[in-house]
């Protein structure tokens, strides 16, 4: 399915750690910002277990009172709840879009400057259609990958908010439920390697298809000069029908993931209603704390099948992280070891003195070449294709 899918001579491996620091770097000068919209997960955080909580004291204030006023008083505590709920969820929305579009700009930048820091061997050697969807679109999954991880950090401080939450009801019930958690969570970061491979091989091939494209579309001139429409769609249509297998893998294999972490969500709930249920109906603990827990408990199961589960995804982002860094770490074949300014009037002689060049390792342009122009002097160069005249 990958055959013909290969990385670039300049891509390199990078571990999950040296990319995590590598983009932590990113973030590093909106700390501000980080602060702010880590201020707010917290109050959505806490408004999201107020809900269950108000409903649980509610329950069982009104079974004591018999009074229809508490009713009254827990739907508008309920409906104000929302309210804060989504300003909150909205102010969210904003500073995060707002400090990846900044960090997404930032590594465009970075990877645009490495680019145009090669010399034209580079670009004779890789497609730059190719690099062209490392700037562009790898650098949009980073962003929506990114957005990913931070609903997850807003899922993980709720999970442990859940957690004093379940303790408070009922530890014994909780200790059972952190048992079932490590199966869960193994089984989801099982899926890593695979998805890393399959998110990877996504990646390459959308390159081969924006590469085609530019290609096709850069010389399409000549295509038609020569009628060979036919051959670029030829071409096309094959690269396309590899994307077409490529992502149905990928799709197939993050697809999934997520229902089979539901399942097994749904698997312990069941398990721990019962017994629940049981500890309910032997007086242990009251019916709306039994309630709040049943509640509680499916609010922690959707963080937990979320954080293993979107492992998978999270992968999406390393891969592109990782082909956005190979481009900005490429080496230059060719370096400037100096500057040297005209400080005098140029009398426009030109001396090439036994000149070398080559644009790669296979084809070498010119050999020990020799040339000297006087001023005023029109020199006209005469050859085959592929001499070395343009060079």
């Amino acid at each position: 399915m990958f055959m013909g899918l290969n990385s670039e001579r300049y891509d390199r491996q990078y571990t999950d750690r040296q990319l995590l620091r590598r983009m932590a770097a990113y973030f590093a000068p909106m700390r501000a910002q980080m602060i702010r919209t880590g201020l707010v997960v917290m109050a959505l955080t806490l408004l999201g277990l107020a809900q269950p909580i108000l409903i649980s004291r509610g329950l069982d204030q009104a079974v004591k009172s018999s009074d229809w006023r508490v009713v009254v008083a827990l739907a508008g505590a309920l409906l104000f709840t929302a309210l804060l709920n989504w300003t909150f969820n909205r102010l969210r929305r904003r500073l995060t879009s707002r400090l990846i579009a900044g960090v997404v700009g930032t590594m465009r930048n970075d990877a645009f400057a490495a680019t145009i820091q090669h010399d034209m061997a580079f670009f004779d050697e890789f497609q730059s259609g190719k690099v062209i969807s490392r700037i562009t679109s790898d650098t949009q999954e980073l962003s929506q990958v990114t957005q990913l991880v931070f609903d997850l950090m807003s899922q993980f401080a709720t999970l442990i908010v859940l957690l004093i939450v379940l303790f408070s009801i009922s530890w014994p019930l909780t200790l059972a439920l952190l048992a079932m958690a490590p199966f869960i969570a193994l089984f989801g970061f099982g899926f890593r390697q695979i998805a890393r491979r399959v998110t990877r091989g996504g990646f390459r091939v959308l390159a081969e298809v924006n590469a085609s494209i530019q290609e096709a579309v850069a010389g399409m001139r000549v295509a038609k000069n020569f009628r060979q429409e036919s051959a670029l769609f030829e071409r096309f249509s094959a690269i396309n029908e590899k994307s077409y297998g490529v992502n149905i893998r990928r799709g197939f294999v993050l697809s999934t993931v997520f229902p089979s972490m539901n399942a097994l969500g749904g698997i312990g709930t069941a398990i721990m209603t019962y017994f629940g249920g049981l500890a309910a109906m032997s007086g242990a603990i009251g019916i709306g704390a039994w309630y709040l827990f049943i509640v509680s408990l499916d609010q922690f199961w959707f963080p937990m099948t979320n954080i293993a589960s979107f492992w998978s995804q999270i992968q999406n982002g390393f891969s592109a992280t990782e082909r956005i860094f190979g481009l900005i770490d490429a080496e230059a074949n060719v370096k400037q070891s100096g500057s040297q300014s005209a400080t005098a009037m140029l009398k426009g002689a030109v001396t090439f003195d036994h000149v070398k060049f080559r644009y790669n390792a296979q084809t070498q342009v010119l050999d020990g070449f020799a040339l000297k122009i006087k001023p005023g002097e029109s020199v006209a160069l005469v050859g085959h294709t592929g001499a070395g005249k343009s060079s």
